[in-house]
């Protein structure tokens, strides 16, 4: 998969959670925070990154160039994606499935916030296992990454004498 050059690209990021930690050291806490951001065009653009710093500008700064830096290219069929998907990242699992036009996003937490930034206006999803925001945004990430249109990936394992669909 080949990355996508984040200058070309109008992004918008969106803060999608802040977490204060602490750290329990001799003279006492040291507090940090962690910040999770999802960016993306809302073309087929989107990218999740986490960002940890001592204050939260700081914080979500680093989450935003992490999630430039992991930008990926979905592959949509209109508004929607092409066929259902089930995948897992850590103790998350999301499920995600074609809807028909105008039906909009109909997911929650992480999920709503990556297919938005994404993209994508017609979706239907599931969240299973873990709510961990984190692994649920990279388990979407994961799984629009993972969506390929069906003709092309059949045209390719078939060879190049079917270049016709390719093009088609």
């Amino acid at each position: 998969m080949s990355k996508i050059d984040a200058e070309e690209l109008s992004l918008n990021d969106k803060l999608i959670y802040i977490n204060r930690v602490t750290k329990v050291v001799k003279g006492g806490k040291r507090m940090a925070f962690s910040a999770l951001v999802v960016t993306g065009d809302g073309a087929g653009h989107v990218g999740v990154g986490l960002g940890k710093a001592k204050e939260v500008p700081v914080a979500i700064a680093k989450a935003s160039a992490t999630a430039k830096k992991n930008l990926i290219k979905v592959d949509m069929k209109g508004t929607t994606i092409h066929h259902e998907i089930r995948v897992r990242f850590g103790g998350a699992e999301v499920f995600l499935k074609p809807a028909a036009p105008g039906t909009g996003i109909i997911a929650g937490g992480s999920v709503r916030a990556v297919m938005e930034t994404a993209g994508v206006k017609d979706v239907l999803t599931k969240s299973l296992g873990s709510a961990n925001k984190t692994n649920v945004a990279r388990a979407t990430v994961s799984a629009l990454s993972q969506i390929k249109d069906p003709k092309i990936a059949i045209a390719r394992r078939r060879g190049p004498a079917t270049g016709e669909v390719v093009n088609g």
